[in-house]
């Protein structure tokens, strides 16, 4: 019983997930093959307070890590609660994928997915206002994460 639990669990950070960019240029084949060969990871949920020394000490615990790019508001340039993390190897990035994610990194649950790659302007938040588009449509209070969402500060 126990082997069969292990064979289905123990490659499961090396799936790619069901998310996509949508600002891929190219078609879904291309994306995937690029992800399944990445070195490259989009981290998610960091507090905007996050520094990039933080990330670093966490994810070189994986790896060497080649940079580091923290996500952006693209109005006010600050940071906006996510980054992509770079390693010189896929083994490292693996580490990181099965062991990193779903930790907490100051005092936040942060979750990782493949990244196909960065490219420069993929450091900039998507939505309307700046940011990220989820933080746009939160309800709840959230310090970390800048406040109430978006639409509730409008209102």
């Amino acid at each position: 019983m126990s082997i069969k639990l292990n064979a289905l669990f123990s490659d499961s950070y090396m799936d790619i997930s069901q998310y996509r960019d949508q600002d891929f240029k190219g078609n879904r084949y291309e994306q995937e093959k690029l992800l399944k060969q990445s070195c490259s990871l989009y981290v998610g949920n960091l507090s905007f307070y996050t520094t990039e020394e933080q990330v670093h000490e966490l994810f070189s615990k994986s790896g060497d890590v080649k940079r580091i790019v923290i996500g952006l508001d693209k109005v006010k340039k600050t940071a906006c609660g996510f980054c992509f993390v770079e390693y010189y190897t896929r083994a490292d990035a693996e580490h990181a994928m099965r062991f990193i994610n779903g930790t907490r990194l100051d005092d936040r649950i942060i979750r990782t997915d493949w990244d196909a790659g960065f490219k420069e302007g993929r450091q900039f938040g998507r939505g309307k206002s700046g940011g990220q588009v989820r933080d746009e449509y939160r309800q709840d209070y959230d310090p970390a994460r800048g406040g109430y969402g978006k639409l509730l500060q409008k209102s």
